[in-house]
């Protein structure tokens, strides 16, 4: 870890997570989640096809502000900060989180992450992390960035693995979801001693995407 990261470590830990905008120099530009996004994440939502992947934490149609006030309740420096993920266009894509923040001990997930389908199976989710893991480890100082997802969630789970992070293992009937099933939850994490060689691998992957 560089110089900024062990400063960081050293620091307080009060506002770990606070409001920052990280911008890509390809696909994507990563901006706080705001009250005043509604409208485009409803218009996202509208067709209701992020609402048809039921293992994610997509806005669903006709759901979007209830989407946006449970990421603004958990949005404070010490417990999390929602990404809206936009375009070089300008035009929002998705969205991505910090979450679960452990601030004394230096470790934080990223997840809710969806995208609309035209960014999909582009540059964009790799860029994303690339910004996202980026702060935390180099400005955060984060020693452990973990990864969570649904057992069945293969597309997620592959999206995760081709980052480089390792699993960590499954939690069973994690999580008891609105439709009465059980979520098994894998656990993946990437450590900061594996930070440099994961950077190189997303640098690649991005010139490779263009």
């Amino acid at each position: 870890m560089d110089a900024i990261g062990a400063d960081h470590r050293q620091g307080p830990v009060s506002g770990f997570v606070e409001p920052v905008t990280l911008a890509g120099e390809r696909w994507v530009t990563l901006e706080p989640l705001r009250d005043d996004h509604l409208a485009e994440i409803e218009a996202l939502a509208a067709d209701g096809e992020l609402g048809r992947l039921w293992y994610t934490g997509a806005p669903k149609a006709g759901a979007a502000a209830d989407w946006l006030r449970t990421r603004l309740a958990v949005q404070t420096p010490e417990t999390g900060l929602t990404f809206v993920v936009r375009g070089l266009d300008g035009a929002m894509i998705g969205s991505s989180s910090f979450m679960n923040v452990d601030g004394p001990n230096r470790r934080l997930e990223i997840g809710n992450t969806w995208y609309s389908a035209a960014a999909r199976r582009t540059g964009v989710n790799s860029e994303t992390k690339l910004l996202m893991l980026g702060h935390a480890f180099d400005e955060l100082g984060c020693v452990a960035v973990e990864f969570r997802t649904h057992f069945f969630n293969a597309t997620s789970r592959a999206a995760i693995e081709r980052l480089g992070a390792k699993c960590d293992g499954i939690l069973r009937s994690h999580q008891l979801l609105a439709d009465g099933s059980r979520r098994d939850t894998v656990v993946y994490s990437i450590l900061d001693i594996e930070w440099p060689a994961v950077r190189s691998n997303l640098r690649f992957r991005l010139d490779r995407n263009g």
